[in-house]
Order: C-alpha cells, then sequence, then structure tokens
C-alpha cells in the first residue's frame, strides 16, 4: 500500500537513565542509558507499591506517585529472549482508550501480536478519562497524567530496562483517547517518539465547535475530576488546546512515522459507535490532508465497522514500529 494511497482492503532508572530535565520535553536525540539494574527499583518520583515478576514476558507494577492520588500500574511486556540475550531494545508504549486500564492490551492480545518480536511494549495506566493530559482542575485530588508518562514512567523504564533511551528507540501508539494521547505526546514530546500511531483517535480537537474539548470535559467531570475539567469550563485554556491539538502541531510529525487507522462504518444503532468514528474519520481525514499538503509521509487505513480495536491492525503497527525503530 502507498503511504498515502490504501488499497481497497486497507481503506497508526537512576542516574544511568534520562534525566527529568529531558523527561519534560525538548527535541534531539537522548543519551542511551546505563544497564539496567539487577532489580527493578524505585525513582523519578516513582515508589514501587506492588509488582509481579513471576511471568516470563509480562511483569506488572503499581505506584505511589504525587501526580496521581490515587495508585497507577503499568504493564512491561518483554521480548521472548529479554532474560538472556543481553541486548537492548526499542520500545512501544501502548495508550489504552477512555473507560480502560492497564490490562487492556493483555485481554486483547498483546502477548500473541509481539510472540518473537524484538520489542518492549510498556502499557500504563491513564485514567478512566484521563486523557492524557495535566487538567486545567480537579476535585479529587491530583491526576497528571502527562506528568507521570513524560517526567516519571518514561525515564523510570529507561533506568530500569535494557532500552535504547532516544528518539529513535521509542514509539508511541493508541486506541481512541490514548490515539488522541499517542499524537499529542508525540508532538509535544518531540524528541521522544520516532513513531506514533493514532487507532480510531481523534486528531482534531476544534472541528465541529470543539466537539472532542466538549467530550474530554465532559467525561473527564464525570468519570476523572469529581466536576473538574481537563481543558476548563466554561471557558476553555486555549493555549492548552492548541498544544494538545494534532491538526494544529503538524510540522511536529515531520520525520516520524505516522500510522492512522478509522472506521467507515459504525454501527448505526449504537449511538456511542458512531458518534465516536464519525468523529474520528472526518477528524484524521483533516488530519491527513494537512500532513499531505506539508509533504509529510503518513501510512492510512480506512476500514469497515466502527469505533474498537482492529488486531489485524495493531499487528500490522508493531511490524512498522519494529521497521522504524533502532534495532536490538
Amino acid at each position: 500500500m502507498s503511504a498515502q494511497h490504501p488499497s481497497r482492503r486497507n481503506l497508526l532508572k537512576a542516574a544511568g537513565g534520562l534525566s527529568t530535565a529531558l523527561a519534560l520535553g525538548g527535541a534531539g536525540v537522548v543519551a542511551a542509558a546505563g544497564p539496567a539494574a539487577a532489580a527493578v527499583g524505585d525513582g523519578f518520583g516513582l515508589r514501587i507499591v506492588e509488582r509481579g515478576e513471576t511471568d516470563h514476558r509480562m511483569w506488572y507494577y503499581r505506584f505511589s506517585t504525587s501526580a496521581i492520588g490515587w495508585n497507577p500500574a503499568v504493564n512491561v511486556l518483554l521480548p521472548d529472549d529479554y532474560h538472556w540475550s543481553g541486548r537492548r531494545y526499542p520500545v512501544l508504549y501502548l495508550l489504552h482508550g477512555g473507560e480502560q486500564d492497564f490490562i487492556t492490551f493483555d485481554r486483547e492480545g498483546i502477548r500473541a501480536w509481539t510472540a518473537g518480536k524484538p520489542i518492549i511494549v510498556v502499557m500504563p495506566d491513564g485514567g478512566r478519562t484521563g486523557w492524557y493530559s495535566n487538567p486545567v482542575s480537579s476535585n479529587v485530588g491530583p491526576r497528571n497524567w502527562e506528568h507521570f508518562h513524560i517526567a516519571q514512567l518514561i525515564p523510570w523504564i529507561d533506568a530500569n530496562f535494557r532500552t535504547y533511551a532516544e528518539y529513535d528507540g521509542r514509539a508511541v501508539s493508541g486506541f481512541s483517547m490514548g490515539g488522541f494521547g499517542a499524537l499529542k505526546y508525540a508532538a509535544k514530546y518531540y524528541g521522544h517518539f520516532a513513531s506514533v500511531s493514532s487507532h480510531s483517535g481523534p486528531a482534531s480537537l476544534r472541528r465541529d465547535n470543539g466537539m472532542v474539548v466538549h467530550w474530554a470535559n465532559a467525561t473527564s467531570a464525570a468519570l476523572e475530576l469529581g466536576g473538574g475539567t481537563v481543558y476548563g469550563a466554561p471557558f476553555w485554556d486555549e493555549a492548552r488546546v492548541s498544544a494538545d491539538n494534532p491538526v494544529q502541531r503538524i510540522e511536529s510529525y515531520r520525520h516520524k512515522r505516522v500510522f492512522l487507522v478509522a472506521g467507515t462504518s459504525p454501527d448505526p444503532v449504537n449511538w456511542f459507535d458512531t458518534a465516536n468514528e464519525t468523529h474520528v474519520l472526518a477528524g484524521q481525514r483533516e488530519f491527513r490532508s494537512l500532513l499531505g499538503n506539508a509533504g509529510i509521509p503518513h501510512e492510512w487505513h480506512e476500514l469497515p465497522g466502527g469505533h474498537f480495536i482492529r488486531h489485524d491492525m495493531m499487528r500490522r503497527d508493531i511490524d512498522g514500529i519494529i521497521g522504524r525503530l533502532r534495532k536490538a
């Protein structure tokens, strides 16, 4: 398939790790971390309160962190040969959708999708409707998901596991709210990720009178922030919306692998499915048009169906990510 013209079938630890300052953003390549510690430990504002390391591949951690008012967790899926190879690996940060959690992609089949593949997959909590953001207001304590992921989790992963702590060593992908989070993180923290993918994730916040911003505010108020909001209500923090809006950050996707998936035929009886994927499709088309006009290569797929995780597209995406990132 052409990068911009799909076929009929294919119509997104420790001192040795990253410094906190670099983790907070900025472009350029970050130096590789030192050898991983013998045991995974605390650091970067994260204190492990629960762990599970008995499975050969899937390791689990729950943290106490001042960024979040409860203890969020992460699944770290290791390559089959991680424990004996001695190699470093590229990392995929895989972000779940709304009303999902860090276990979502394990339930969907991520172990099978990555069997035999040389990549670490990090799947963190992002809140029921956290929108991968530090909210404008919260009535339930801190819910600073963006800070947790970018300033704490990424350097913690690089310090505790054998990764390439650099631009060409990381990808970010996600589904739905997580697809938006992936697009947002890739643009705001340009030097962190060489590949970005959005599976049924919104790419345009302001279209249709700001439907996605209103949706983010409404869902976060109801399910995440006790009446607080991500972007501010009734008046938005306009600068924050612009900073997070993929279609207003087009140049931030240059020199990255960009992978987009949207459905063309959501269930007409299911209002949620129809409203979500119809808007996703329109926003992704707007985003793709702007990428094309800017001469920024991207791979896109429009496929039958609505708002769900497409396993075949996830597999295709993972293979493309491995092809783009630094080799293990």
